[in-house]
């Protein structure tokens, strides 16, 4: 497939916007650290910027659509596409992330409840946002759970590395908890996305180049597609790079992503280092940047055995 940088930068923000929010409100919660030690500032600012992050990805999916003045309809859908309830969704996300970081603001007691109804439409919005790729089953390399766990720890990953920069700026206190579950994430987000690729090179497409045409010919090379320029086919289902760069990308992420954070996570007192906490998060955003690109890159389309070549 032909990443959508548009798309990439979508599911990358909010799912650190989502990781960030559900590390807000494990500390709010007392399940990170001392609640009766977690300042009012933190939750605040730290809804501010996981709300800004939703709202920049929210904005970089309007450059996917053709016409972004009909988004709107994409609520229609709601019954049968699962992007139609991810437009749904996040929006309501938002705006209970917003109240929460106004909840606490304004010291409203309903903040703790709207914490908890937030965690349940985060994990709602990861789910849903997996699915619009799991749904698709012809595409054998998204068509499978673990691209929901992928989703749901990449997102948390980078959203609790994101809370240990914040709390090492402004609760030194809290960050080396947070940064040992922003670790622990880590970890696991690696051994879950390492397993999707092992699971992946092992696949093997189910139709070949004899069904797509319907000439059983045993050998059977493809010359042209009948025109000089490129298509529609060629441009939206295939990223036209080399296999060079599709390698590069992926050991690119595996190392930005998951090896690099890990190592600058573990530092002794790291994690009260503001500097080399947002140092790993930029890094580790960068690594899910070329993690999203690979993501789509790597899924065949059917429909490139036919449109092989363009001359």
């Amino acid at each position: 497939m032909n990443p959508a940088f548009s798309v990439i930068f979508l599911t990358t923000l909010i799912g650190a916007g989502q990781g960030l929010f559900l590390a807000l409100v494990a500390v709010e919660c007392g399940l990170i650290g001392s609640a009766l030690a977690t300042g009012t500032a933190l939750l605040v600012r730290g809804d501010a910027i996981a709300l800004l992050l939703l709202v920049a990805g929210l904005i970089a999916s309007f450059f996917h659509l053709g016409h972004p003045e009909r988004a709107w309809r994409a609520v229609a859908m709601w019954r049968t596409s699962w992007l139609s309830r991810e437009v749904i969704v996040l929006p309501v996300f938002m705006a209970v992330v917003a109240l929460h970081g106004w909840g606490h603001y304004a010291g409203v007691n309903l903040a703790s409840a709207l914490g908890i109804t937030g965690v349940v439409l985060c994990f709602a919005l990861f789910y849903i946002t997996a699915m619009n790729y799991v749904c698709i089953k012809f595409l054998q390399e998204w068509a499978t759970p673990l691209t929901i766990v992928n989703y749901t720890l990449l997102g948390c990953a980078s959203g609790f590395t994101l809370a240990t920069a914040l709390a090492a700026a402004m609760e030194p206190s809290l960050a080396p908890a947070i940064a040992r579950w922003a670790l622990i994430l880590t970890l696991a987000a690696a051994a879950s996305r390492i397993a999707s690729l092992v699971r992946n090179a092992g696949l093997r497409p189910k139709s070949t180049l004899q069904s797509a045409i319907g000439i059983p010919h045993p050998r059977i090379v493809q010359k042209s597609q009948g025109f000089m320029g490129s298509s529609f086919n060629t441009r939206e289902f295939f990223h036209g790079k080399t296999r060079q760069v599709v390698q590069g990308a992926k050991w690119g992420f595996l190392l930005l992503a998951f090896v690099m954070p890990v190592m600058l996570l573990t530092l002794a007192d790291a994690e009260r280092n503001g500097a080399i906490a947002i140092a790993t998060f930029v890094i580790q955003y960068v690594g899910l940047l070329a993690e999203r690109w690979f993501f789509f890159a790597q899924a065949r389309h059917p429909q490139n055995l036919y449109y092989q070549a363009t001359s």
